[in-house]
C-alpha cells in the first residue's frame, strides 16, 4: 500500500528537522508531506535546506485547514492510507506501525492513536483531560461511538476517508468534529494505544484563554455536525 505520512507545521523550526531526519531513517517506505501553514519562523527554510517535500501556504490557514491540504494531496497523488502526526513531535514514529496495522488488515477504517488505554508517557494536564472526558461523553451520547482520545492528532485513515476529508475538513481544532464525521459516514474507527511525549519547545496553539473558546466552538460544532448529517440523511 502507499502510505504517506502529512505532518501540518506551524512555526515547528526547532522540532520539524528532528521529526522528519526520523521518520526518513526508521519509516522510509513511508512517503511524507510537510505542511508549512505560513509560519514565520525559519521551518520553510529548513525544509528548503534538507530537501524535504513540503507544501508552502502562503497564509495561516489553522490546523484544519493544513490538514486538509495534506488530505487533498494525497487524494491527488493516489495513496492508499494517510497518517497525521503533529509537526511537533509529540507524537513518536516508533508506534507508526502499530497505527496503520489496523487499516492494512481492513479492520478499521479510521485508526486514532491514543495515550489513554495504557496510560504511559505524557498525559497532558489535569484541566485538558477534564476537556477531553468532557467531549468524550458529547461524541458517545451524539453517536453512540465511544473514544477516549478525541483530541488525539494521530491519526491514520484509508483512502475512503482520504476522499472524505480532502473534500471536507473541520477548521479550527477539528478533531472531535472529525471523529463525528467519520461516524456519519459509517466509518469503523479504532482506538490503538502509543505513548505521546511533552512538547520541547515551542508554544501550543491552545492556551490560556483559549482553552474556554476551544470548548465552546467545539461542543457547538459536534452538535451542528451531528444535527446537520442527520437532516441530510
Amino acid at each position: 500500500m502507499k502510505i504517506l505520512i502529512i505532518i501540518p507545521a506551524y512555526k515547528e523550526a526547532d522540532n520539524i528537522e528532528r521529526l522528519v531526519d526520523d521518520i526518513i531513517l526508521n519509516h522510509p517506505i513511508c512517503d511524507y508531506v510537510i505542511i508549512n501553514d505560513g509560519s514565520h519562523d525559519a521551518t520553510r527554510s529548513i525544509c528548503q535546506r534538507k530537501g524535504y517535500n513540503f507544501i508552502d501556504l502562503p497564509i495561516n490557514l489553522g490546523i484544519g485547514g493544513a490538514v486538509q491540504t495534506g488530505y487533498k494531496y494525497a487524494e491527488r497523488e493516489g495513496y492508499d492510507i494517510a497518517i497525521q502526526i503533529d509537526g511537533d513531535g509529540q507524537h513518536d514514529v516508533l508506534y507508526l506501525d502499530r497505527v496503520v496495522q489496523p487499516l492494512q488488515n481492513d479492520q478499521a477504517d479510521v485508526v486514532i492513536g491514543s495515550r489513554f488505554i495504557v496510560k504511559e508517557g505524557f498525559q497532558s494536564s489535569s484541566a485538558r483531560r477534564f476537556g477531553i472526558r468532557f467531549l468524550s461523553i458529547l461524541i458517545y451520547l451524539c453517536t453512540g461511538k465511544k473514544i477516549l482520545d478525541v483530541t488525539s492528532g494521530y491519526r491514520a485513515v484509508n483512502r475512503k476517508f482520504i476522499e472524505i476529508y480532502a473534500d471536507s475538513y473541520p477548521s479550527d481544532y477539528p478533531e472531535p468534529e472529525a471523529i463525528v464525521a467519520a461516524v456519519m459516514h459509517k466509518g469503523r474507527i479504532k482506538e490503538v494505544p502509543v505513548v505521546m511525549k511533552e512538547r520541547q519547545t515551542g508554544i501550543s496553539s491552545i492556551h490560556a484563554w483559549k482553552s474556554v473558546y476551544y470548548m465552546i466552538k467545539v461542543t457547538l460544532a459536534i452538535i451542528v455536525c451531528r444535527i446537520s448529517f442527520g437532516i441530510r440523511r
